[in-house]
């Protein structure tokens, strides 16, 4: 057996398949953007980078597909995949560059790309997505998926390398166009996806490809576990749990007013026990200023605003459960019924910060960032929004 890690959680992954296996692997890879922990002596550990790919991220993925075409036709490929591993895991295919891609990239995530459409893009680009890394396996291959995508699509985790890829090279340049259209893509990547929906360029592994037929992966975690944990929390705690079922997505700031509304509908009487209103999911956010921030810290200053001047008293925590929100070092922010108050009186404005996409220096300035540093796992954001006991002001939402 041989085993590659790649993602947000990949050491501590490989470190527990390592004390699970019945005898070490021939060799192993752990790709990541940090490893805190001492690994088996098996594996070799490799540094790249997120969210945009660099180098490292080119020389993990050629690695790790030399290990995949150097296993026997009677060898196992174990592949364990968490969030992250698209950017980490990153060789373009001839005729795009590395700065190309991460152009590309960049350009995506300015224009509030959903994951799978980010995706999309990135597996007819790569040489390793989409399938293809299964596909260079000449024996089997196992994945084992945690997720940070919502809907749990294992072709859109991770951007797929295990599985049969769904989609095309011309819903990839339909996505260029919806994301600020092909001038603001370089020549070479549109060039590339146009001679890809022409045919002239091999598409990614579809379902019942024979190359795939050896492969099996599988879902281990997703959102739903952290909202599970957070729950039992919350009722450990004497609240009133509500858990929202439907994904938090879309643009940060709607769905910071969508939150806030089913907290005013949530809230109970003077006697009743306080509420914890859980949700998760994960918001986009699309770039128009030239602030600093991330989709959680946008949520949560949307919904301040949204909720200012309700009672009773209430408290949001939006936060990555990676650790990461954007490209900050905070995982997320808290909101309350006292900020929009202590943001005028420390001269900050919130529809300007909105405006400008700065939610960052905003909870910065009012000591209300989340900072706790990398996780080493993730699976989506989660929201926590408390309320307290008392009468709600629904007819302002009426």
């Amino acid at each position: 057996m041989y085993v590659v890690a790649v993602g947000k959680a990949a050491p501590f992954m490989a470190a527990a398949c390592a004390a699970g296996l019945p005898a070490p692997p021939r060799s192993g890879l752990v790709v990541g953007t940090h490893c805190p922990i001492a690994l088996p002596e098996e594996f070799s550990w490799l540094r790249a980078s997120h969210p945009v790919p660099d180098a490292s991220s080119e020389t993990a993925a050629r690695r790790t597909l030399e290990l995949a075409r150097g296993a026997g036709s009677d060898e196992v490929v174990l592949v364990l995949v968490s969030g992250g591993a698209s950017a980490l895991l990153a060789l373009p295919r001839a005729g795009v560059s590395l700065p190309d891609k991460q152009a590309t990239v960049r350009q995506l995530l300015l224009a509030g790309a959903d994951i799978a459409s980010l995706n999309t893009v990135r597996k007819h680009l790569s040489a390793v997505k989409g399938g293809q890394l299964a596909a260079a396996v000449r024996g089997r291959t196992v994945a084992l998926v945690v997720s940070d995508v919502v809907g749990d699509d294992l072709s859109v985790i991770g951007s797929g390398p295990t599985t049969a890829d769904p989609t095309t090279f011309g819903q990839a340049c339909a996505i260029l166009d919806r994301c600020g259209g092909i001038s603001r893509f370089p020549a070479s990547v549109v060039e590339f996806l146009r001679r890809g929906a022409d045919l002239l360029e091999p598409e990614t592994p579809k379902p019942g490809c024979a190359d795939l037929a050896r492969a099996e992966t599988r879902l281990i975690g997703t959102r739903l576990d952290a909202v599970r944990g957070a729950a039992e929390a919350a009722r450990s705690l004497g609240y009133r749990v509500v858990v929202r079922s439907d994904p938090v997505v879309g643009e940060a700031r709607d769905a910071g007013g969508r939150l806030a509304r089913e907290a005013m509908s949530q809230a109970g009487p003077p006697d009743s026990a306080p509420v914890c209103l859980l949700s998760s999911g994960e918001t986009t956010v699309t770039v128009t200023g030239a602030g600093r921030g991330g989709r959680n810290q946008e949520l949560a200053l949307a919904t301040a605003q949204a909720l200012e001047g309700w009672q009773p008293a209430w408290a949001l925590l939006s936060a990555g459960t990676d650790g990461i929100d954007g490209p900050t070092d905070a995982a997320g922010a808290i909101a309350d019924s006292t900020t929009v108050v202590r943001a005028r009186a420390s001269g900050l404005d919130l529809a300007g910060t909105l405006r400008e996409n700065a939610s960052y220096p905003f909870f910065r300035q009012l000591s209300d960032l989340v900072t706790v540093g990398p996780t080493d796992t993730n699976v989506g954001d989660v929201q926590a929004l408390i309320v307290a006991a008392g009468d709600s002001q629904r007819a302002r939402w009426s």
